[in-house]
């Protein structure tokens, strides 16, 4: 079912104020995407792809209690990490890194809720697609124009991703790093909150 412009508009909004994106955005899209205390005595870096159905239902099922129970809470860092299955993937996350760094996780949750609309719809233009949500999270169309174009960023992504895919032996989204061990597949929150050591 596809999801509202209503609800794409609280799901991107949702952790933070729609603002006119920076004109530099170029200069943040290779840092670090995460969200939660810099000082949580656990790290989860959470290897996840855009057209993932798994990795969908892992946003919406289990990732917001996670968030209250253990980010909010600072138990917990999370780190995303770009983990894209396709073309259409890999351009999604190109256009998600050049909105603000502090705007890429809820963006990246409308994208994950909104896979039939933009990954999965028959006879529609991804990239059309693509730029109708960018463009609710504000970014114009001459931006969204210079992310699909940025094959640095391009390579860039797909090397980062062969760096941590062989590092941790990463192969299925998504897969959890937690702390340094490997974990595969979503789960529900009690089962992903037994890997969580107690603080």
């Amino acid at each position: 079912m596809l999801t509202s412009r209503r609800t794409l508009l609280s799901v991107v909004a949702a952790s933070t104020v729609l603002t006119p994106v920076m004109a530099r955005a170029e200069d943040l899209t290779r840092t670090e995407r995460s969200f939660g205390s810099a000082d949580a005595k656990t790290t989860v870096i959470e290897c996840f792809s855009l057209t993932c159905t798994h990795c969908a239902a892992f946003a919406k099922g289990t990732l917001p209690e996670v968030k209250k129970q253990l980010i909010e809470t600072g138990k917990v860092r999370w780190v995303l990490q770009d983990f894209p299955l396709n073309q259409v993937d890999l351009t999604a996350f190109m256009v998600s890194r050049y909105l603000p760094p502090d705007r890429f996780p809820a963006f990246a949750e409308a994208l994950l809720a909104t896979q039939d609309r933009w990954a999965f719809a028959r006879g529609v233009n991804s990239n059309d697609e693509l730029f109708k949500m960018a463009a609710l999270a504000g970014m114009s169309k001459a931006t969204f124009d210079k992310a699909v174009a940025d094959d640095d960023l391009k390579k860039w992504i797909i090397a980062e991703e062969k760096k941590v895919g062989e590092r941790w032996s990463v192969d299925s989204t998504p897969t959890f790093i937690i702390n340094g061990e490997k974990h595969v597949g979503g789960m529900d929150f009690n089962t992903f909150r037994q890997l969580i050591p107690e603080s």
